[in-house]
C-alpha cells in the first residue's frame, strides 16, 4: 500500500486519482499507524513553503521517521521543497531536513511562477526515471526552487535560463518539482516506477 499523506495542502487527490488509475493500492491518509504500515509515503502540495510545513506540524516527525526506515518517501512539488532544509518563502521556516540544501526564490528575468512544459534531462541511474529515456517534457507549476547542496543527492535538470533541479534521489527518497500527475502518460510512467520501488523495498 501506498500513503499520500492528508494534510489539507493543495493536490492529494489528484495525486491519488493518479496511482489508482494506474493500478495501485492507495490510501490518503494522516493516521500514524496506517503510514507506519505503507510501503512507500507520497508528500504531495501545492502552497507556499512557509504555509505546507505549517500545515504538517506533528506529521513532520512521522514522515523523517518513515524515511529512516528505509522505505521510499516521494515528495511532489511543495512536497518535494518540504525534503530540504529551510525555505525563505512566507518567512524564514525549516524542512525536513532529509536533503540538504534550500529553497529559493527562481532568479528574476524569467517569467515567474514558471507554469507550462519544461524538458527535463534525465541521468540513467535515477530509479524515477527507469525506462524514459534521456529527456521528458513534464508540468511544473512554481516560483521557489530547491538549491541543492546534498553529496549524495542524484539531481535531474530543467533549463529555465540556469540549470533548475527538477528532481531528486538520495537512497530512499526521492522528490519532483514537477507535477506526474499532470504530466501525461510520461507521468504516470514516473509513478509507476515508485510503485515498483516501493514493491521491491517490501
Amino acid at each position: 500500500m501506498i500513503v499520500v499523506i492528508d494534510y489539507n495542502v493543495g493536490n492529494v487527490k489528484s495525486v491519488c486519482n493518479a496511482f489508482t488509475y494506474i493500478g495501485c493500492d492507495v490510501k490518503l491518509s494522516c493516521d500514524a499507524e496506517t503510514i507506519d504500515k505503507a510501503a512507500g509515503l507520497v508528500l504531495p502540495g501545492v502552497a507556499a513553503f512557509g504555509c505546507a510545513v505549517g500545515a504538517l506540524g506533528t506529521l513532520a516527525q512521522l514522515i523523517k521517521n518513515f524515511a529512516s526506515s528505509g522505505k521510499p518517501l516521494l515528495g511532489i512539488c511543495v512536497g518535494h521543497q518540504l525534503l530540504f532544509d529551510r525555505s525563505c518563502e512566507y518567512g524564514q521556516n525549516n524542512g525536513l531536513g532529509l536533503v540538504h540544501g534550500n529553497v529559493i526564490p527562481i532568479p528574476t528575468g524569467r517569467v515567474i511562477p514558471h507554469i507550462g512544459w519544461n524538458l527535463v534531462e534525465m541521468p540513467e541511474d535515477m530509479d524515477l526515471f527507469a525506462g524514459l529515456g534521456k529527456a521528458k517534457h513534464f508540468y511544473f507549476a512554481h516560483s521557489y526552487y530547491a538549491d541543492v547542496a546534498d553529496k549524495n543527492a542524484k539531481i535531474a535538470y530543467t533549463d529555465y535560463g540556469f540549470a533548475l533541479p527538477a528532481s531528486v534521489q538520495k537512497e530512499n527518497i526521492y522528490g519532483v518539482q514537477f507535477h506526474p500527475e499532470k504530466s501525461s502518460e510520461i507521468g504516470l510512467k514516473v509513478l509507476k516506477n515508485f510503485a515498483q520501488i516501493c514493491e521491491g523495498r517490501k
